[in-house]
């Protein structure tokens, strides 16, 4: 019969059998790789507490309306929004599936804003443009960044051109609604 190990031994044997069982798996045969290039970044979701950096732009993919976030170094106001949106989507977003259904327009576009509101200057009767390429304007419109802090929702978008007005219209996340006015007609008795 074998003494009893004092209790140090034993620690440093157990000590010593960790400290093993960490640094083996590291020489078993891995050899060390250089950065691989996969890409563009992740885009879409948010990390939750980081402020929104990028523009973002909406097209369309197989379940309709979708937002595309381009990287930018500061908010866009509604007009620089705009025009990127004009030029479709890039090669990264048209892997994911999306496109536009903005028709060819025949000159350029213009935004005016206010606190809360977008005014989008077309150079076709916005009546022709179907609720596809409206949704497209008005929420791309609707998200960037427009004077008075009002919440994407609340923007109200209106398009001129021709002659011909549309709206004020809001981004209703996955297509452009009309504002509904209340009723100043009084209730009948």
């Amino acid at each position: 019969m074998s003494a009893p190990r004092p209790r140090t031994t034993r620690v440093l044997a157990t000590t010593a059998l960790v400290c093993a069982a960490v640094t083996v798996p590291a020489g078993c045969g891995v050899e060390p790789s250089d950065v691989i290039d996969a890409g563009a970044p992740a885009s879409g979701v948010q990390a939750p507490g980081r402020p929104e950096t990028g523009v973002q732009l909406f097209f369309y993919g197989p379940a309709g309306l979708r937002s595309a976030t381009r990287p930018a170094k500061a908010p866009a106001d509604p007009q620089a929004a705009l025009d990127l949106l004009l030029g479709g989507p890039d090669h990264a977003e048209r892997q994911r599936g999306l496109s536009s259904a903005l028709p060819e327009l025949s000159g350029p576009l213009r935004a005016r804003t206010g606190p809360g509101r977008v005014d989008i200057g077309l150079p076709v009767p916005p009546r022709k443009l179907d609720t596809a390429a409206l949704s497209q304007l008005v929420c791309t419109a609707a998200n960037a960044d427009v004077p008075g802090g009002h919440p994407p929702s609340s923007v109200r978008v209106t398009l001129t051109g021709s002659g011909s007005r549309v709206g004020p219209m809001l981004c209703g996340g996955d297509t452009a609604l009309p504002v509904v006015q209340p009723s100043t007609v009084p209730p009948r008795p």
